[in-house]
């Protein structure tokens, strides 16, 4: 297994240790987009599908927000800290490229590294 695939998987097994699944109805949080706006732009929005483009700069860090399911393909990775909801910050370095899924939760990022982080958002609408 290569250390890049090594890296992916314990990337995406960290993260779904860390969360737990919250319905909308549930979750007091407002979505990324509306939590920090400065660091979320929509792409599209229907009745299916939300698309977000987030954009962190090194040091930047956006407010606790919620997702539905989404699907994640990082354009640009970096050194990200992930904090949910139940307080368990995990540390991972995304590689470029990297697509992930992951059932709605609620969380904040932080760009922890040297390099501005991409990633494009597909949220399914509950």
């Amino acid at each position: 297994m290569s250390l890049r695939t090594h890296a992916i998987l314990l990337f995406s097994a960290l993260l779904v240790s860390v969360t737990s699944v919250v319905t909308a109805e549930e979750e007091p949080h407002q979505a990324a987009h509306i939590a920090s706006p400065e660091y979320y732009t929509v792409l599209k929005e229907n009745d299916q599908v939300l698309v977000l483009k987030m954009v962190l700069e090194p040091g930047e860090s956006d407010s606790m927000h919620r997702h539905h399911n989404e699907t994640v393909y990082f354009q640009q990775g970096g050194q990200l800290s992930i904090e949910p909801l139940n307080g368990d910050t995990v540390e991972a370095k995304v590689p470029d490229g990297h697509v992930m899924w992951h059932q709605a939760w609620t969380h904040r990022v932080t760009n922890v590294g040297d390099d501005t982080v991409i990633a494009i958002i597909v949220e399914d609408k509950p």
